[in-house]
């Protein structure tokens, strides 16, 4: 800023000396303002960065920390409130005990003598028989079965004969399948720790097996479901719409990365170092898909061309979310409602799709909210970039979005096009949920080797339960030789 004297030498100098010095002040004022704008965006952008939780953004809910406050996010949930009164719905089916036709025991209560006058009754025939049943557990304990194998010696020529054991049976003393179905199903299907898994034999059987016992009761497991897992991987390429998803998973204090292929019926894993294409290939799903492939927005699902792409909308609507709270744009409420408009009226048309109409409608309306968007977030001209950063420019959230939805535009309303594409990514993002239960429960994997095995045991028991199958009995048929492999 000119001092004091320089002012006064103006003064003295006319009118041109005092326009100059005037001049000086206007641009010193815009650099000022300059070095004011980028503190400001920086705190802007670090407030948008500590404002995303799992409900406005991608972040995964375990992101979330106890520093949240429940009740404020669930004021904030995506969800609407519906028009259903609190409890069960009618034509509900309900799950009350029945009376079982054919019991496994019964207990007679006799009546010996009269409670008036003491009468003897013993001989006396009952007029009725008033039932009541009683569910209940019997005790379990572990039952020891002795294979014995006959030793003889043939008369004829003194050859020694012997009995041969049941395959299987190989050790002097070892454990049956029903102690390693146990076990695996305690690990891989509800995630208890091995020592725990330990604890409830002992506390339910009586019986504590090692710690050993029950990781390689899992190997075991992993490897007779290998067959389901290989079966799986055709009907999945085959699939009208596949379902992608990936998280990372800690194994031996390192990032890697776990793949989910899936539909409403089907579930895969693969474990990998990386996340992109490689990753991919190594599952060998995508490589033949001909189908409609449904992710976020992760740019190398889009190196295969051969298949269709819908993009996750549930994603979108957090993200419009967040927009509307954090930089007050009215564009991004309008487009949220506008999906979900368009998804009601899907939900509720009787044909194969909507009518011309609606979909010219929809389209035109879609596009007005973007060019809206678009107003709202001028673009910084060129000459304001910074010319030694290679790439394009770095651009606000809204910006960013809003090019998504423009140059994504059929992927983003696929499900509108076709009643047969999905709304959302939510089936991939449920059948990667639990696997992240489990590097909850455990921290991380301590092998690669055993993250691959439990993805595979999670694939095979994530299909069966999707297929109504009894999880439990699928263990036990995987350890007898026959693993459940879903029909085509």
């Amino acid at each position: 800023m000119p001092t004091r004297d320089e002012i006064h030498a103006a003064f003295s100098k006319g009118e041109q000396a005092i326009v100059d010095l005037f001049d000086a002040v206007d641009n010193q004022v815009k650099g000022l303002a300059n070095q004011l704008d980028k503190p400001n965006e920086a705190i802007k952008e670090l407030q948008a960065r500590l404002s995303k939780d799992s409900h406005n953004s991608s972040k995964p809910p375990s992101s979330d920390g106890y520093g949240k406050k429940p009740r404020q996010r669930r004021t904030e949930s995506l969800r609407q409130k519906g028009q259903k009164p609190n409890g069960g719905q009618p034509g509900h089916k309900g799950q009350t005990l029945i009376a079982s036709e054919n019991p496994d025991q019964t207990a007679v209560h006799e009546v010996e003598q009269c409670e008036r006058c003491c009468v003897p009754l013993k001989e006396v025939e009952a007029e009725a028989i008033e039932e009541r049943q009683v569910f209940d557990i019997p005790a379990r304990r572990i039952e020891v079965t002795a294979h014995r194998a006959e030793i003889k010696i043939c008369p004829a020529c003194g050859h020694e004969n012997q009995g041969q054991f049941p395959e299987g049976i190989n050790q002097t003393v070892q454990y049956g399948n029903g102690v390693k179905a146990w076990a695996s199903y305690f690990s891989n299907q509800h995630f208890i720790p091995v020592e725990r898994t330990a604890q409830i034999f002992e506390d339910l059987l009586n019986h504590r097996v090692s710690e050993a016992t029950v990781l390689k009761a899992s190997e075991e497991l992993s490897e007779c479901v290998s067959p389901a897992t290989e079966a799986v991987k055709e009907p999945l390429q085959n699939s009208e719409v596949l379902n992608l998803d990936e998280s990372g998973l800690r194994v031996k204090s390192k990032l890697h990365w776990l793949h989910v292929a899936s539909t409403e019926k089907l579930t895969h894993y693969e474990v990998h170092a990386k996340r992109g294409t490689d990753a991919m290939e190594a599952a060998g799903i995508l490589t033949d898909f001909k189908g409609t492939a449904t992710p976020d927005h992760w740019k190398p699902y889009f190196k295969y061309e051969d298949c269709g792409h819908a993009l996750c909308n549930a994603h979108h609507l957090r993200e419009l979310k967040f927009i509307e709270k954090q930089y007050q744009q009215t564009w991004s409420k309008k487009m949220a409602a506008l999906l979900l408009e368009i998804k009601e009226a899907v939900a509720e048309t009787q044909e194969n799709q909507l009518t011309p109409l609606q979909i010219e409608t929809f389209e035109r309306q879609y596009d007005d909210i973007v060019n809206e968007g678009f107003e709202a977030n001028p673009r910084s001209p060129p000459e304001t970039f910074e010319a030694k950063k290679r790439g394009p420019p770095k651009q606000t959230p809204p910006v960013n979005l809003l090019i998504r939805l423009r140059d994504f535009k059929p992927q983003v309303l696929a499900f509108m096009y076709d009643q047969r594409e999905p709304f959302d990514n939510n089936q991939a993002e449920r059948d990667i949920r639990m696997v992240k239960v489990k590097q909850k429960v455990s921290g991380c994997f301590r092998t690669l080797e055993g993250a691959e095995r439990f993805g595979r045991v999670r694939g095979y028991i994530g299909t069966a339960r999707k297929k109504a199958k009894n999880v439990f009995e699928a263990i036990k048929e995987a350890f007898k030789g026959i693993p459940f492999i879903p029909s085509l």
